[in-house]
């Protein structure tokens, strides 16, 4: 729970009452490798911090399945329009290794927003991050080159690469497993 703590912090510093009653609505949850935590179709009911482990999320398609997202230790994984619409998502999330979370109902996130203007500040801090990282995704898929993308990941999630099956790799970055093995061979 240390990492979920400082995790908290780095996103928006709470006051230790705000942390510590945030914190105390948390469960601990195991989750083995291959577990889907978030059903694409489907309301999520919960949002998850990541303990241990690392989990993808897909969505799956006529022609397969996309990876859109890789969250490891200290990582959120929620649905966004199951969190703020309440309605089913269109992105399923799946671990990738034997997993220890840690969930917050949505119902119990909302009301202490609700209640509390500290945690209320954290919940905006969050969407402002994750809105970012968004808009982040969405460039460099637009405007860099498949190595260039590739190279971000090396440099800003290299963990990625020792924990994550290369096809998953390859889907997230738009490229074929083939072009993938032809970039890392070339970088090399």
């Amino acid at each position: 729970m240390i990492l979920i703590s400082t995790k908290i912090d780095e996103i928006f510093s709470l006051p230790q009452a705000e942390k510590d009653l945030f914190i105390s609505r948390f469960e601990s949850v195991e989750a083995q490798k291959g577990t889907i935590v978030i059903n694409a179709q489907k309301i999520e009911r919960y949002v998850y911090f990541i303990e241990k482990g690392i989990a993808r999320a897909f969505r799956a398609t006529d022609k397969g399945e996309t990876t859109i997202w890789f969250g490891e230790e200290g990582d959120v994984i929620l649905s966004f329009l199951s969190f703020f619409k309440n309605q089913p998502g269109y992105e399923s999330i799946e671990v990738l290794e034997d997993s220890i979370l840690y969930r917050i109902s949505v119902n119990d996130l909302q009301h202490l927003f609700f209640q509390n203007i500290h945690l209320a500040n954290w919940g905006r801090k969050f969407a402002e991050q994750e809105l970012l990282l968004t808009e982040q995704r969405f460039m460099d898929l637009q405007f860099k080159t498949a190595t260039e993308r590739y190279q971000d990941l090396v440099k800003h999630s290299p963990t990625i690469l020792q924990r994550v099956q290369l096809g998953y790799i390859a889907s997230y970055l738009g490229i074929t497993q083939v072009s993938l093995s032809r970039i890392r061979a070339s970088t090399k």
